[in-house]
Formats: structure tokens, sequence, C-alpha cells
């Protein structure tokens, strides 16, 4: 039991009261070690966010308030994105240039997204949540189909052997060169994905990976390492809007939280540095239809959950 003392002082008077909270941790959670593991592994091999799994989890095995929910997933997926982007940072396969652009614009957002979300009522925040996985699920199943794939790789693989904007040599000696196209519509789902991240603790590395790859044709490595270079940086923003939250509610609520974090931040941890290593042996397209299907089935029922 970890004790704690609140002072609170009263009006303009020199009166204090002093209040005694408890703070208790437990096992009743640790199978989340695993599960946060094998989520924090897919998320950095994909560079899916890894709240987009988290998220549901708790609302829906865990039955939290979508709020807490959303709080303590932002909370595991920033340590999981920065255990994954060591491994990145150390492959040199960040854009830094191209993520501090997009992150002038998510972080606003996000904090915008975490200031009015308290706004919107619990069961609007899980119909969005829904919609959206299912949205962004159908949008990385049709830009990924193969015969598209197929179709536009070799134009910009001609292109960009003569015509580009960046070059990245990562730490294995690999070129990599590319142009970022429709830079309007970066900053566009910056923002969004930055709002909805601050909301809902997902969007905005999903939105990012939608333009950055299947519509401008990054290399899937580059792109993965600078979105979640990206959301590191809005997530650790957001979160401390989650969090100075639930200080502030104590008890019960900073209790759970507590109860869970210190199993899923572990696990992601781990799992951020499996995450990229395991990107070099599976195919792209497997793991982006994979996961697109287990978005929409994850929408899906969290909408049925809703009637």
């Amino acid at each position: 039991m970890l004790p704690a003392a609140i002072l609170h002082r009263k009006g303009t008077a020199c009166t204090y009261h002093l209040y005694t909270t408890t703070m208790e941790i437990t096992t009743e959670f640790w199978y989340l070690l695993p599960i946060a593991t094998l989520i924090a592994t897919i998320a950095m091999s994909s560079g899916i966010g890894g709240a987009v799994f988290f998220s549901p989890l708790f609302m829906i095995a865990l039955k939290l308030d979508p709020k807490i929910a959303i709080g303590a997933a932002l909370a595991t997926e920033l340590f999981g994105f920065t255990s994954g982007l060591v491994a990145y940072i150390k492959a040199k396969l960040i854009d830094y240039k191209l993520g501090l652009n997009l992150m002038m614009i998510s972080i606003p957002f996000a904090i915008l997204g975490t200031v009015y979300g308290d706004l919107v009522p619990p069961v609007i925040l899980k119909a969005i949540f829904a919609v959206g996985i299912i949205f962004i699920g159908y949008q990385l199943y049709t830009s990924w189909r193969q015969e598209e794939k197929e179709k536009l790789a070799a134009a910009h693989t001609k292109e960009f052997e003569t015509e580009y904007e960046n070059e990245l040599i990562d730490s294995e000696g690999n070129v990599y060169r590319y142009t970022i196209c429709n830079k309007n519509m970066g900053r566009m789902f910056a923002a969004i994905g930055g709002a909805f991240l601050g909301m809902i603790s997902v969007g905005l590395a999903e939105l990012q990976e939608y333009h950055l790859v299947a519509k401008c044709k990054v290399p899937t490595r580059v792109a993965v390492a600078t979105s979640i270079f990206v959301v590191v940086v809005t997530v650790l923003v957001a979160s401390i809007g989650h969090f100075y939250e639930f200080v502030q509610q104590g008890g019960a609520v900073f209790n759970q939280v507590l109860n869970i974090i210190v199993f899923t931040i572990p696990g992601v941890i781990i799992g951020g540095q499996i995450g990229p290593k395991l990107q070099k042996v599976i195919p792209a397209d497997v793991m982006k239809v994979g996961i697109s299907i287990l978005f929409v089935l994850v929408g899906a029922f969290m909408l049925y959950t809703l009637i």
C-alpha cells in the first residue's frame, strides 16, 4: 500500500485539511503483459498506432469508461512507440525534416482534441472510434490491393530514378529516394489525425501511413519510422492532459489506470524492439491486409455493443 497525503487550502483562510488516499498495485491484469507485447510488435512492424488495439481492449474486455480507456491507451502507446523509435533511430530511417513539418500541425490539434474531447459523451466517443477504425481499415485495404500496388510501383520507381526531392541512406547503406506528394493533403491528415489522437487516441499514424505509403509511394520503412517519430512527440503532449485528469480525479480512477499500465508498459517496450526486426521478414502487403481486416472487425463489434 502506498499512502499519499494531499493538503487542501480552503478559501483564503490558512486552514488545511489532510486527506489520505491509498494506491494498491495488484496482479489482476497480469495477462496484459503478453498481450501488450504482441500488440506492440504488430504496431511497430506496421506503423499502426498501438492505441487502436488497446482502446477497444480496455473498453470492451475491461469495460472501462472510454475517457479512462483512451488515456491509458495513449500512455501505453507512448512507451511502446518510444521503444520502437529508438530502434528506427539506430537504423537511420527517419526523415526528420518531414516529421517536424507534420508535428507543427499535429501537436496543436492534438491539444484541441484532448481539451474538447471532454465535451463529447462516452457513447459518442465509442461511435466515432468504431466508425473511424472501420474507415481506416477500408482505406488501408483498398490502397494496398496488389493490383493497385503493381500498377503504380513501376511508374514511381522509374520516376524516382531521376526525379526525386528526398534521399535517405540507412545504417545498412540502403538508399531510399522519394517525393512527398499532395503536401496540403498531408497537412490536413496531420490536423485531423492529431485531433482524433487527442480525442480517441487513434488516427494520426493511420492517416499518415495512408498518405505517405499509399498515395506518395514513400518507401514503407521510411514512412513507418517517420510516422512513429511524429506520433511519439504528439502522443507525449496529448497524454499529459489525460494523466493530469487522472491525478486530479485520484482514488479509484488513478489506481485502476496504474494497475493497467504497470503491465502494458513493459510489454510494449519489449514489442517495440521486436517489431522493427519483424518488419524485415513479413511482406508489407500481408501485414496491411491483415490489419485492415482486423480494424473492420473490431469497429463492427464496437458498433454492435452500442446497439
